[in-house]
């Protein structure tokens, strides 16, 4: 008996050696994998801090730079009239050119200033100021004060809100401005359609509309912004939401990347639907309650 014993637990012994050989590889490849995340997440809290710092750092000389080429476009304005009134055409007409140049300069300045402000409010910190909001009087508020640069843009903008109350624990600031970067590129973008004559929706039209949705007992708010554009192909609906990649004139490219983060920062998302030829629909969804 004794020795069928010890010959039992010497076979489990045995059995057991090569179980624990790949338990302790598994464990040792996991810790492994933990400290090269944990080296990699410092990396980059470390790369975001010196860029940071980088783009304040540039951001100062820029804004003195600002207010010195106003002040000579200024004394600028101020040389051209006097030659005028003096009838120097010559003189005149050189101060103008002068000014023109000096006009591009100041353009140049304020868009590095707002690429720089763009990548700040990506790369930095988001610290969320959460409090219980009424998504539908959020989207209210939002539409009244875009009003006027939608009529400015000739586009017919639309509400569409749920009956139902909508409330969210939300950052109404930062949400806000998500949901306004994508108004204002809807907007353009309708623009455009119509000044170029390419295919698109027809009427110029923007929905902002808001559904309570449910999966697997999880409530969430679907905000949508919904526009009668040109739509996008599906390289280009791929790609937008990558930093540095923009389809709108003049854009830094960062717009809908700080968008996304907005959303992901409340613990949602942002995606795209779009056609080709008939429109895009932005749909940030968000935990409910």
């Amino acid at each position: 008996m004794t020795g069928s014993f010890l010959l039992g637990a010497a076979l489990g012994v045995v059995a057991a050696t090569p179980a624990a050989a790949v338990w302790s590889r598994r464990t040792e490849r996991r810790v492994r994998r933990l400290e090269e995340r944990a080296r990699s997440a410092e990396r980059l809290a470390e790369l975001g801090t010196l860029t940071g710092g980088l783009a304040h750092e540039i951001k100062n000389p820029l804004s003195t730079l600002g207010l010195n080429v106003q002040l000579v476009q200024e004394d600028l304005a101020q040389l051209e009239r006097a030659a005028t009134a003096r009838g120097a055409a010559e003189t005149s007409e050189r101060l103008g050119r002068t000014r023109r140049r000096v006009d591009g300069l100041l353009r140049e300045s304020h868009r590095l200033r707002d690429i720089l402000e763009d990548f700040l409010r990506y790369a930095g910190r988001v610290e969320l100021d959460r409090r219980p909001t009424d998504i539908n009087a959020l989207c209210l508020e939002l539409s009244d004060f875009f009003q006027p640069q939608a009529d400015q843009a000739r586009v017919s903008l639309r509400l569409d809100l749920q009956a139902a109350p909508t409330e969210a624990a939300i950052d109404a600031a930062l949400l806000k401005q998500a949901l306004l970067n994508l108004m204002i590129n809807a907007c353009q973008a309708m623009d455009d359609a119509r000044a170029a004559d390419v295919p698109h929706g027809g009427c110029s039209e923007l929905i902002l509309r808001t559904a309570e949705q449910e999966e697997r007992g999880v409530k969430s708010i679907a905000m949508h912004v919904i526009d009668t554009g040109p739509g996008m192909d599906a390289a280009t609906s791929a790609s937008i939401f990558h930093p540095y990649v923009s389809t709108k004139r003049g854009g830094t490219g960062l717009g809908l990347p700080i968008a996304r983060r907005i959303a992901e920062e409340h613990g949602g998302s942002l995606t795209v639907h779009t056609a080709p030829g008939q429109g895009t629909d932005f749909t940030l969804n968000l935990p409910a309650g």
